[in-house]
């Protein structure tokens, strides 16, 4: 596995407390001068800087940072991560991160593409390497270092955070995996933490649905009508009917209401050959041999982005294609669960966050805040609960209390790291945003409400969150006022309904709801292929 090189980082040629908390481009070249192949990318006002660092022979990354003025920093600095397959330096999240007064890093995991194109990975190990995982750890190594010389404290950074959701969440697990030193804190969000095994199973639920001329076919024109009967089985569980679903896994749902009968309105129920396509879609993925390949999406949400709409536009084979085969003419009609078990040989870029013992992060006094949206239409939360239950297992055998420093939070109504239709989602947290809003949440910044200072109290005054209360803004704007409030309970505690007004947080409490089984065991069971 090919290292990042430790001549990245000499030590300075002598003392730089002169040029701290001076700004001008001839100050970071002075800066980074001794850093051999990192140079000063452009510098735009406000103190943002780029640094491009050569990676390899014929591969390089570039980070931004954000420098709070002379006064004005924290003496913390905050890492942000990417999304998807994509490039890109994350301005954004770290924009809304700098309002806390944090020095705020991200890289561009060394090119520029959007989200869903893996077409710049083909027969290019080294970038990929560097999307995996190099350009972060190296960013995070030579970030520290350019924050310490420039402000030039004696303390220099007091506090190292990070904050990511999806390939960011999945960032953060593994540069924790890797080095465990490198943050204090980790707040992650939905993290696409098994690329090999997520990207399989992206494809193989697109094929379930593929073509739009087999029987088995559902049109997206009936996926309303499934959501629905989720919803009509399993919302009250908590309490109270209100067209959020709180714990879809703990739901009993009867498949079989889809079932088409003589009087069913054809337009809201599933033929036999439909039905089966959607018990797959919900049962875990298990091969012939017993091998566990990835877990059923969650009850309840959209299928529109993961079962799609039987043809080819829809379907994500971009990861098998150019980064497992290297071959733009594969046929992935063809894919299988012996292609997932091949990939894992190759693990492109290195970027499987699939080490489960944290016992190093553990020992070193770091904290993780992990959340998932149990509506999420991109990568179920079913992803999330394996990975925390898989850590359980790991540090259970060396006597570790996983809540000693992970805590773990479904939202429910929640879809892919932000946003919900009806149910409160806010927590100001990576790739969150509200009209209005800079960062934290308005009227509400504290560490019961903001999970970034929920993470902070946790790292820096050992007071770890049982619950975050999420926001729900009217129009997620903020001038429209607060609609509902709701405590995210940590898992495996889910929020209960008491009484009085729905929309206060005060009228629910966490507790262990009446918890069944998500499906039928014959019906989790029965898919292996």
């Amino acid at each position: 596995m090919p290292k990042f090189s430790t001549k990245l980082l000499p030590l300075f040629a002598g003392p730089l407390g002169a040029l701290a908390n001076n700004c001008r481009t001839e100050i970071f070249e002075a800066i980074v001068a001794n850093i051999p192949d990192a140079t000063v990318n452009y510098l735009p006002a406000l103190c943002a800087v780029g640094i491009n660092v050569k990676s390899s022979a014929n591969s390089s990354f570039n980070f931004g940072l954000f420098l709070p003025e002379d006064g004005t920093w924290n003496e913390r600095l905050m890492t942000t991560g990417n999304g998807g397959y994509g490039g890109g330096i994350n301005w954004l999240d770290m924009g809304a991160l700098s309002h806390y007064g944090f020095a705020t890093m991200s890289t561009d995991t060394g090119h520029s593409s959007g989200p869903r194109d893996a077409s710049w990975g083909l027969n290019a190990p080294e970038r990929l390497y560097d999307w995996g995982y190099r350009a972060m750890h190296g960013s995070v190594v030579i970030a520290k270092e350019i924050v310490n010389r420039y402000y030039a404290t004696s303390e220099g950074i007091r506090y190292s955070y990070y904050s990511g959701c999806s390939t960011g969440g999945r960032q953060g697990l593994k540069e924790i995996q890797l080095h465990a030193d490198s943050f204090d804190g980790i707040s992650i969000a939905a993290p696409a933490w098994w690329s090999t095994h997520l990207a399989g199973a992206v494809l193989y639920w697109g094929l379930l649905n593929y073509p739009s001329s087999d029987p088995k076919h559902i049109s997206p024109s009936l996926f309303p009508a499934i959501v629905a009967e989720v919803e009509e089985q399993c919302d009250g569980q908590d309490g109270l009917v209100d067209g959020i679903v709180s714990d879809a896994h703990g739901c009993n749902f009867d498949f079989d209401a889809l079932l088409c009968g003589p009087m069913s309105d054809p337009l809201g129920c599933l033929t036999l050959e439909q039905l089966t396509t959607i018990k797959r879609f919900h049962a875990d993925w298990v091969a012939p041999n017993e091998t566990f390949i990835f877990s059923g999406a969650t009850l309840g949400i959209n299928p529109t982005v993961l079962l799609g709409d039987g043809t080819d536009a829809l379907l994500e084979h971009g990861y098998y294609t150019n980064w497992v085969f290297n071959d733009t003419e594969w046929d992935f009609t063809q894919f299988s669960h012996r292609d997932v078990l091949f990939a894992d040989t190759i693990d492109p870029g290195n970027a499987n966050a699939d080490d489960y013992d944290l016992s190093a992060f553990h020992k070193r006094g770091g904290k993780i805040l992990h959340y998932h949206g149990d509506a999420d239409t991109v990568i179920p939360s079913t992803s999330s609960i394996h990975y925390y239950k898989e850590v359980s297992n790991a540090l259970t055998a060396k006597n570790i209390d996983l809540d000693d420093f992970y805590r773990f939070f479904l939202v429910p109504g929640m879809d892919h790291c932000y946003g919900s239709p009806n149910a409160p989602w806010y927590v100001a947290g990576a790739a969150q945003s509200l009209t209005g809003a800079t960062h934290s949440v308005p009227g509400f910044e504290d560490a019961d409400h903001d999970i970034i200072l929920a993470l902070m109290r946790w790292v820096e005054e050992d007071v770890a969150p049982d619950k975050v209360i999420a926001t729900k803004f009217r129009n997620e704007t903020v001038s429209a006022g607060v609609q509902s409030q709701r405590p995210i309970c940590a898992y495996p505690q889910r929020a209960k309904y008491i009484s009085g007004d729905p929309d206060k947080e005060s009228n629910w409490e966490c507790s262990g709801l009446q918890r069944t089984y998500a499906m039928e065991e014959s019906v989790k069971s029965a898919y292996k292929v």
